[in-house]
C-alpha cells in the first residue's frame, strides 16, 4: 500500500488551496472529496474578498497577504478565477441610527464610508429607498469561488497530486478510512469545512469546531443588472456563532436540536449575470437537519423584496450547505492536541481572503519553518 506524506479530507477552498501548497512543497499528497460535483460551501460562496476588514495586527496582515497573494494566483494557476472590484454596500435599515452604525465599523483597516439613502441609491438603483436609514460602502474584492477552488485543484494535480472521490468515514494515526477503501499516510489534514466536527467525532476527537447550516437562492443568467454586493452592515451570523460556540451540551445533544435561524439579506451578480441571493443561517447539533425549502426559500424572497424589489420574482433555486465556525472568528490550524499527525484547517469566518496566504504559510511551517501565524490559530490557543 501507498503511503502518502499528507492526506488532505476535503476539496473546498480550504482543501484545495492547502493541497497544492503541500504539493508545491514536494510532498506526495491525496486529496479526498465526497462530492463529485463539489457541492460544498465553496460553490455557493458570494465569492467577496474583505481586504479591508483586517481589525487586529493579526487579520490586517493575513488581509494583505490575501490581496498581494490573489494578484498572481489566476496566473500561477493558469485559470480565470474572475478577480475583480467591487462596490460592497452595507444596508442600514429603517429605525436605526447611520452614525451609530458605522461607528462599529471604525477599528477597521479601512473604515466603509457612510451614504445617505439618496447616495445610496445612486450608486445601487435596484435598492429600495423606503426601506433604508443610510448605507455604508467601501471597496471590495470578487472572485469566482468555484472556479478559484477548481484551478487549485487542477494546479495540484498538475504538481502530481492524486485525488479520488469517496466519503471519508473515520481516521486514526496515519489512516484514513473510506467508504470504499483504506489510505495511509504519514500526516493527515481535516478541510471538511462542515463536516469536520462529525468527522472527528467518529473518530473519537473532541475540537471546538462547530458548523451552520446555510441558505441561498440562485438564479440563471437574469437580465437584471445589480451594480454592488449587497449585504446588511448589522450581521447577525457572528452573533449567531458567537453565542452557539458557547452552548457545549447543545452540540452534544443526541436529538436534532435547532437553534432559532437568523438572516442576513444580500445580493451578489457574477460575470455570467447570475445571482446568489442570502442568506439564512441556523445552527443545529446535527448535519442532516430537517429544514424546510418551501419556508425557508419564501422567507429569503420576502425578505429580499424589501431590500432589492426587483429581485423578488425572478425564478430560482434554494441550496444549502454546512458552514465551520470556531469559537472566536479565527480558524483553526494546527496539530490536534494528542494526535501527532492529524492536523486541522478549518473554521474560517473569512475563508477566501485567509485560506490562500495561510495555505502557503502552513505548507512551509510542515516544512520546518518556524511561523509566528500559524502557531497563534493553534487549536491549542
Amino acid at each position: 500500500m501507498k503511503i502518502y506524506d499528507w492526506i488532505v479530507i476535503g476539496a473546498g477552498i480550504t482543501g484545495a488551496a492547502l493541497a497544492y501548497e503541500l504539493v508545491k512543497q514536494k510532498f506526495s499528497v491525496l486529496l479526498l472529496e465526497q462530492d463529485t460535483n463539489l457541492q460544498n460551501a465553496t460553490h455557493y460562496s458570494y465569492g467577496g474578498l474583505a481586504f479591508w476588514s483586517g481589525n487586529t495586527p493579526l487579520t490586517c496582515q493575513l488581509c494583505t497577504e490575501g490581496k498581494a497573494r490573489y494578484q498572481v494566483l489566476g496566473e500561477e494557476l493558469g485559470a480565470d478565477i474572475e478577480l475583480r472590484e467591487l462596490d460592497l454596500l452595507l444596508t442600514i435599515p429603517c429605525g436605526h441610527n447611520p452614525e451609530v452604525v458605522a461607528t462599529t465599523y471604525s477599528h477597521f483597516a479601512t473604515p466603509p464610508q457612510l451614504l445617505t439613502i439618496e447616495a445610496a441609491v445612486a450608486l445601487e438603483p435596484l435598492l429600495n429607498p423606503a426601506s433604508l436609514a443610510g448605507a455604508l460602502t467601501v471597496k471590495h474584492g470578487h472572485i469566482h469561488p468555484e472556479k478559484t477552488a477548481k484551478a487549485y485543484i487542477q494546479g495540484f494535480l498538475r504538481q502530481g497530486g492524486e485525488m479520488d472521490f469517496s466519503q471519508v468515514v473515520k481516521l486514526s494515526s496515519q489512516r484514513v478510512e473510506t467508504v470504499a477503501e483504506s489510505y495511509s499516510s504519514a500526516n493527515i489534514a481535516i478541510c471538511a469545512g462542515g463536516l469536520s466536527r462529525q468527522l472527528l467525532q467518529a473518530s473519537g476527537i473532541s475540537l471546538n469546531l462547530y458548523f451552520t447550516h446555510a441558505e441561498i437562492l440562485q438564479t440563471p443568467p437574469v437580465d437584471i443588472r445589480l451594480s454592488t454586493l449587497v449585504m446588511p452592515a448589522n450581521l447577525t451570523r457572528y452573533q449567531l456563532e458567537a453565542e452557539s460556540s458557547m452552548l457545549e451540551n447543545f452540540w452534544n445533544a443526541t436529538d436534532d436540536s435547532i437553534i432559532n435561524p437568523i438572516i442576513d439579506v444580500g445580493a451578489v451578480q457574477f460575470l455570467n449575470n447570475s445571482l446568489r441571493i442570502g442568506q439564512i443561517s441556523r445552527v443545529s447539533s446535527h448535519t442532516h437537519a430537517q429544514i424546510d425549502t418551501n419556508a425557508s426559500a419564501e422567507w429569503l424572497m420576502k425578505s429580499v423584496a424589501n431590500i432589492l424589489p426587483s429581485l423578488a420574482q425572478l425564478a430560482t433555486t434554494w441550496h444549502h450547505c454546512l458552514v465551520a465556525f470556531s469559537g472566536d472568528r479565527l480558524p483553526l490550524i494546527g496539530n490536534i492536541p494528542e494526535q501527532p499527525s492529524i492536523y486541522i484547517f478549518s473554521g474560517f469566518s473569512n475563508p477566501l481572503v485567509f485560506v490562500p496566504p495561510l495555505a502557503q504559510r502552513f505548507a512551509h511551517w510542515v516544512t520546518g519553518k518556524q511561523d509566528d501565524i500559524i502557531s497563534q490559530l493553534s487549536p491549542l490557543r
